[in-house]
């Protein structure tokens, strides 16, 4: 294989601005969640999702494994998805 078969076209400045802006909205409704009393019971659970959405994000664009193999993203996808479930049960099992 060639080098222009190995590579993938990277995303462009425009798509990288609009995905630090994503994440700096998620940033900022993962702080204002926090401040609404009428979230508390669901807090924890609102973060968690809003995490494993910046972290998909970042996994995908920043790290450049969108345009890699899907196994890439199922390495990194897979302990995460793992990860919230076993602290959603830890934390229904605390309640």
């Amino acid at each position: 294989m060639s080098d222009d078969e190995t590579q993938h076209a990277h995303p462009d400045t425009k798509t990288y601005l609009l995905i630090a802006g994503v994440l700096t909205v998620i940033t900022a409704i993962e702080f204002g969640c926090l401040y609404v009393p009428a979230l508390k019971p669901i807090v924890a659970p609102l973060l968690l999702s809003l995490s494993a959405v910046k972290f998909a994000l970042v996994v995908g664009f920043y790290m450049h494994l969108k345009p890699d193999a899907p196994l890439f993203r199922w390495i990194f996808l897979a302990p995460l998805t793992l990860a919230a479930v076993v602290m959603l049960m830890l934390l229904a099992l605390l309640r």
